[in-house]
């Protein structure tokens, strides 16, 4: 518990690069990030589209409820 208390404390020129190089460590992992979110979002957005495009077909293609029914059933 006395450790980090009893330790030296880095120079400011060296403890300088460390500040740095954790400053670059977080940005990049920030960018990759935010490019997977990007990447997930659009792949969700052309998923979206075609599911979409779909029931737009489908609807077209409905008939009216029951009409196949009726269609189908030989007349008297």
């Amino acid at each position: 518990m006395l450790l980090p208390l009893g330790a030296p404390a880095l120079p400011l020129d060296e403890a300088g690069k460390y500040v740095a190089g954790a400053y670059v460590v977080f940005v990049v992992l920030l960018v990759v990030y935010v490019a997977i979110m990007a990447a997930k979002v659009q792949r969700i957005e052309r998923e979206l589209r075609e599911v979409a495009e779909i029931a737009e077909r489908n609807k077209e293609n409905e008939a009216a409820p029951g009409r196949e029914a009726e269609e189908a059933a030989p007349r008297v």
